[in-house]
């Protein structure tokens, strides 16, 4: 790895401090690690001052050191080491990091370091004429089946061709890098196949028909201090030489009908002979209870849909929303913090139920995260929570 050294004593300002947003997260941080180990907030607290400041400074660094009583030297090796942590001034509108790691310098990562060069700067980790964007080399950064990729502040952007890259650096160049979708620029969802799905592209299988169960014997059972009874081996011959009338051919003996056949399956008997045992000791355990239906889309407490807006709110900073839910949501013309904010505990349910969540809304409390999203977004989240949303 290349030396990588704080910046020149010009670029550094004589002091640094959290602003009250970021201070009142650094102390909530802090505070979710045991007594003795808040050092362990080292990393958080530095990129949180990175996010401040654009990069990390010298008085960055000894501020944080301070905050958690660590030397100077631990902090400035953490800062040091990690290429996330930018030691000079970068671009202010971005930052771009280019993956050359063998499978994006197989897949033409050295195209889009020309790229770089020619629209920004010729040389990495110097910003263009205005100061809004600058770039450099990194190590892997994890995406490797989607290569080439970049990193330009915490988002990826994947499967890139150069003339992609030039079209997201002037986006981000005029402002509107939020235009821009991060993650893989071609056709494939996440790390999927490039081309769609190879594996499992079968039909499920149908499963067997439903047989009726045969009908079981009513046979006689005998109590059980019956005395066995002794058979001889003569009878025994005899018995086994059964006519074709069906009567037993044992010299002497009765007549013996054939087993007479119950009128119902075997599986009601069962069930019969289960419910006059649990009614007979009383001690049965109670039935487990049936699982709730979905409920109908066209239900009074479905919540009210709205039309898609020009730019519908991020539901996955809400807790408990993931990609997929997010999905069945704005099908369900769910698309705004202030829409979830508004449900009554009728709306809550109806929706818990069609997400079979089984009361995760309630747990989760997605309407009082909803509020202070659509109140004040992310800080206001954090002054509510003490933390960031997700």
């Amino acid at each position: 790895m290349s030396v990588r050294r704080l910046a020149d004593d010009q670029f550094q300002p004589a002091a640094f401090s959290f602003n009250e947003e970021n201070a009142a997260w650094a102390e909530a941080t802090i505070a979710k690690y045991p007594e003795g180990r808040q050092q362990s907030a080292v990393i958080l607290l530095l990129m949180r001052a990175q996010e401040q400041e654009g990069w990390v400074t010298r008085a960055a660094i000894e501020y944080v050191a301070d905050k958690l009583a660590m030397p100077y030297i631990r902090v400035l090796e953490v800062a040091t080491f990690y290429t996330q942590f930018q030691l000079k001034p970068v671009g202010t509108r971005a930052h771009v990091q280019v993956c050359g790691t063998t499978p994006c310098m197989l897949r033409g990562a050295e195209d889009l370091i020309r790229v770089c060069k020619s629209k920004i700067h010729h040389d990495p980790l110097e910003r263009n004429a205005d100061g809004t964007l600058s770039w450099e080399e990194v190590e892997c950064q994890g995406a490797c089946v989607n290569a080439p990729m970049v990193m330009i502040f915490k988002d990826s952007y994947e499967d890139l061709t150069p003339t992609q890259l030039e079209h997201i650096i002037d986006r981000f160049q005029a402002g509107k890098g939020s235009d821009i979708k991060p993650g893989p620029q071609v056709d494939r969802v996440y790390s999927a196949p490039a081309g769609g799905p190879t594996t499992l592209t079968e039909p499920d299988v149908k499963p067997a028909p439903h047989m009726e169960a045969t009908p079981a014997a009513d046979v006689a059972v005998p109590p059980a201090n019956a005395a066995k009874p002794v058979t001889t081996a003569d009878e025994t011959n005899a018995a086994l030489k059964t006519p074709a009338d069906g009567k037993t051919a044992t010299p002497g003996g009765p007549e013996v009908k054939p087993a007479r056949k119950s009128a119902k399956p075997a599986s009601d008997e069962i069930k019969e002979v289960i419910s006059e045992t649990a009614a007979a000791d009383g001690a049965g355990k109670a039935p487990k209870a049936p699982v709730a239906a979905q409920p109908s889309l066209d239900d009074k407490n479905r919540p009210a849909s709205v039309e898609k807006p020009a730019t519908p709110d991020d539901l996955k900073m809400i807790s408990g929303v993931g990609p997929k839910i997010e999905g069945i949501l704005n099908g369900l013309g769910i698309y705004t913090f202030t829409q979830i904010a508004g449900w009554k505990k009728a709306e809550r349910e109806w929706v818990d139920g069609y997400l079979m969540f089984a009361g995760r809304i309630e747990r989760d409390d997605w309407v009082k995260q909803a509020k202070a999203l659509a109140k004040g977004g992310e800080a206001e989240y954090i002054k509510v929570f003490g933390k960031k949303p997700r």
